[in-house]
């Protein structure tokens, strides 16, 4: 693995599925986003880039094999499917599709992590310099993942630390709201309304940063009884 942290995406409309995976993928030295359903996936796949997918085959609307075969049309991402289904002719359609790997519900988390480095280590190695940097755009601005640096035009705007983290915490869940209290707690901050307050404050000066017209914003949303939400282009 390279010296920056793999970024994997969850898709599995499991929520305490995507909360243990996230949790302990995290845990291992991943940085993890996490979409509920394809539909979900592809607005997130649309913005980011990720090195790697793990998706449920089992899921409401389009399933994961469907959604692995877009992928694949799309990009190289590597996939590795999750599912209930042990049949062999269920794991030949999802690596027809085009997935790299598969792994049978129920499953030890230490065999998900083992099967997820075994096909990084496939990845071939790219230099530094030839490597393009992960970009969300937002507008006239763009956001470099790695980095944490955004930039308008050639020039760059300036992020407190908590901005930057605030930029991180909202990168990894983008299209999604998340709560006042999550944000608090993402920051490292004591419970309680006052923090709560002060992220609003917070929410408030990022705006200035990307928006066009701050009182009217399109990126960083105000979802009514939700939270704040990042929608990237």
């Amino acid at each position: 693995m390279s010296e920056l942290d793999p970024h994997l995406l969850i898709v599995d409309d499991d929520e305490r599925i995507r909360v243990l995976l996230q949790k302990f993928l995290i845990k291992n030295g991943f940085l993890v986003s996490a979409a509920r359903d394809a539909a979900h996936a592809r607005r997130i796949l649309a913005g980011l880039d990720f090195d790697l997918i793990v998706l449920d085959v089992m899921m409401p609307g389009e399933d994961g094999v469907s959604l692995t075969k877009w992928v694949r049309e799309t990009g190289e991402t590597p996939v590795l499917l999750l599912t209930a289904r042990s049949e062999t002719d269920d794991r030949i359609a999802g690596l027809e599709a085009g997935a790299d790997d598969y792994l049978a519900k129920p499953f030890e988390p230490k065999e998900l992590l083992l099967r997820i480095n075994a096909i990084l280590r496939r990845l071939p190695k790219t230099d530094d310099a030839n490597s393009g940097p992960k970009l969300m755009q937002l507008g006239p601005i763009r956001y470099d993942l790695e980095r944490g640096e955004m930039w308008r035009g050639e020039d760059i705007v300036r992020l407190t630390a908590t901005e930057v983290q605030l930029m991180r915490i909202f990168s990894n869940k983008p299209g999604e709201p998340i709560s006042r209290t999550k944000l608090v707690e993402d920051l490292g901050r004591d419970k309680g309304q006052a923090q709560e307050r002060a992220v609003d404050v917070q929410i408030t000066r990022l705006r200035r940063k990307i928006e066009e017209d701050p009182k009217q914003p399109r990126y960083l949303q105000t979802v009514r009884g939700a939270g704040y939400m990042l929608a990237p282009d």
